[in-house]
């Protein structure tokens, strides 16, 4: 089989495609949860800590001291970012959160399902032999002796 064919057939498969849209779906949540960790919750964090820019949070290796965490990289300086490390936190946290009550939204219907599916099976069937009712998990006809599969 060519490597052109194999790779068609690949991508024609319905799991990538899926993939595929997970993907994209995913990279636009990602962009909304960064955006509510930096337009909603970052600043009533800040708010209520007294006006602590999370933005600004950061520690020069060197000992110098700058304004901004942009003053001090066009200065050079080696920084670490805690702002952005923290920024960074909260937005896995909120995805995970989601993702979690997403799931667990899902086995609630799916539950649901199965219990609906469990009801409504049955619990009788027929003898071929006499068409007597027997139950579902019998191995042998109660009216005519005979041996059920």
């Amino acid at each position: 089989m060519s490597f052109v064919k194999e790779f068609k057939e690949f991508i024609a498969r319905g799991n990538v495609m899926d993939l595929a849209v997970a993907v994209i779906i995913g990279g636009a949540f990602g962009k909304i949860v960064t955006s509510l960790v930096d337009d909603v919750i970052m600043p009533v964090i800040a708010y209520i800590t007294g006006g602590i820019n999370f933005d600004d949070m950061f520690i020069t290796l060197d000992g110098s001291k700058h304004a901004t965490l942009a003053a001090a990289k066009e200065a050079g300086a080696p920084v670490m970012g805690l702002g952005a490390f923290i920024g960074n936190v909260l937005n896995f946290l909120i995805i995970a959160l989601v993702i979690f009550i997403m799931i667990r939204q899902i086995n609630r219907v799916k539950k649901r399902f199965e219990k609906e599916e469990e009801e409504a099976a049955p619990t009788t069937k027929t003898c071929p032999y006499c068409k007597s009712e027997v139950a579902i998990d019998a191995t042998r006809c109660p009216h005519c002796t005979s041996e059920l599969n």
